[in-house]
């Protein structure tokens, strides 16, 4: 075959995406938190951005769905899985996004249209805290560090400069719960210093405040604790050399083992359950980030349910169309002119992209209260099984923009605060005339079964997947051994063991 140059004309499709849409993708999948971040970082870049710091009356600027952006006539944004090419509406150089409500009304199942939704102002400040002052972080008390409390004491007690060297390096070794993780061998040849004398001052901080730390194990950790109180004898060391037996409540075993009596071994594993397994979590001066739900559901006195986004987590942007009237009319350069245009069209859009991000969510969430409506009347036991695709087809999207919806995204309901992700489980076929249960609402089952044992009845995988059998629950004995897995149940020879002998 010869090796000659030749043209040819060969015909492909591809899917080509562009920025606008990668960034209306992308703001679907941020949870509420990230997309502040990400308007805020928008705000800062974009001159033509604005926060809206105003508190418009729900209906004083009420937009239609002819003149909201995303909405066609009827209601329905334009689907993500194709790019949105028409521009954003304005008025007056201003685009406001909307505040959503849908009403679902359980008798009739009617929706009101497309899912009742109407578009009115958003109130408050979109997530923001400006108006309530200082935030939480900041009104807390200063409390010092594992870091700060130990470096204290080793100011009082190390008077040596290179152990107090070394000692720094041991606290940098430290793990959240005050467990010494790294190697004494390599801190010593870092330090260019025998390693009997990184040990040695390793065991002079294991006798700071809190008791425990700087323990290699968990035997160390809890023998450093009994050691303090003058509790570590010889019965004592043999039980922290046995801890898995302890795990496993083998009474016979330990007694044999600790050469003690029932009533002393007893005693021993009071006090070993009462020592602090972590020593450094007191320190830990995380705050705990509360979950803002993006979605609002509640009854409706006449019955049904009102959906309704939460206000408080949709950022508020304008756009500033006098303003950009006012520099484009000044700009005589080509590239100003080019860069205040991409400013104006990268502005549009991302409100745009913000009012679909908020109206899908909506959409969503009505869907999987209407299929899973069972759940917040009667409970778990009556959560129905649900795939991404039923979603999907009933608002005419993909899959994969249901799943960025779902994701990092929360619904507060008459029975708390859930990720939308929750009720999506898969199918546990049912019996014969029976329709098929939802895993989480098997294993919810399963678990009441187990928790309504005896001593006398305790019930082994093949007992427990006839009980759901004849509940009409068709389940085999190695899913029900691999649910009791997964909720962390022990076997059912263990949980007899557990309740039998409780030391």
């Amino acid at each position: 075959m010869a090796l000659t140059p030749r043209l040819d004309l060969r015909q492909t499709q591809s899917l080509v995406m562009t920025p606008q849409l990668q960034q209306a993708i992308k703001l679907l999948q941020l949870s509420s938190l990230d997309l502040c971040a990400y308007v805020e970082a928008q705000l800062e870049e974009n001159p033509l951005l604005e926060r809206d710091e105003g508190t418009p009356e729900r209906g004083d600027d009420t937009i239609t769905p002819d003149a909201s952006a995303g909405l066609s006539a009827d209601g329905d944004p334009p689907s993500l899985d194709a790019a949105v090419a028409e521009p954003a509406a304005m008025t007056d150089g201003v685009f406001d996004t909307g505040y959503f409500d849908n009403v679902f009304d359980r008798d009739t199942g009617d929706d009101g249209g497309a899912f009742g939704a109407t578009v009115e102002s958003w109130r408050g400040r979109g997530g923001s805290f400006d108006e309530q002052g200082a935030n939480i972080e900041e009104m807390l008390s200063g409390k010092p560090t594992l870091h700060q409390h130990l470096m204290a004491q080793v100011s009082l007690d190390i008077d040596d400069p290179v152990d107090r060297i070394i000692a720094v390096h041991l606290i940098d070794h430290l793990d959240g719960a005050g467990y010494f993780q790294g190697s004494l061998a390599t801190i010593a040849e870092q330090l260019a210093c025998p390693v009997e004398r990184v040990e040695a001052t390793l065991y002079t901080l294991q006798r700071f405040d809190p008791t425990g730390v700087f323990a290699r194990s968990l035997k160390e950790c809890l023998a450093l604790q009994l050691e303090d109180r003058g509790r570590l004898d010889a019965p004592m060391r043999r039980l922290l050399d046995n801890l898995g037996l302890v795990a496993n409540q083998d009474r016979g075993a330990l007694i044999r083992t600790c050469g003690v009596d029932a009533h002393r071994l007893r005693q021993m594993v009071a006090e070993i359950r009462s020592l602090n397994p972590k020593p450094a979590l007191g320190f830990d001066d995380t705050v705990a980030q509360i979950v803002t739900p993006d979605v609002v559901m509640r009854p409706q006195p006449a019955g049904g349910w009102l959906i309704e986004l939460n206000s408080e987590t949709l950022p508020r942007v304008l756009v500033n169309n006098h303003y950009y009237a006012q520099v484009s009319a000044s700009a005589r350069k080509r590239e100003d002119r080019q860069y205040i245009n991409e400013c104006l069209q990268s502005a549009n859009w991302l409100v745009k992209s913000l009012h679909q991000r908020a109206t899908t969510i909506l959409k969503v969430s009505t869907e999987i209260v209407r299929h899973q409506e069972g759940f917040f009347i009667n409970g778990v036991q009556s959560l129905r099984p649900l795939v991404l695709r039923d979603i999907a087809e009933t608002i005419g999207m993909h899959e994969s923009t249901v799943s960025r919806v779902t994701s990092n995204k929360y619904m507060s309901t008459p029975r708390g605060i859930y990720e939308l992700k929750y009720f999506f489980t898969h199918a546990v076929g049912g019996g014969e005339g029976d329709d098929a249960r939802s895993a989480e609402a098997v294993r919810h089952r399963l678990k009441l079964l187990i928790d309504g044992e005896t001593a006398a009845t305790i019930l082994s995988d093949d007992t427990l997947a006839e009980r759901l059998q004849q509940e009409g629950i068709d389940i085999a004995r190695r899913t029900v051994a691999k649910y009791r897995e997964a909720m962390g149940i022990p076997s059912s020879v263990r949980r007899r063991r557990l309740k039998n002998e409780t030391l």
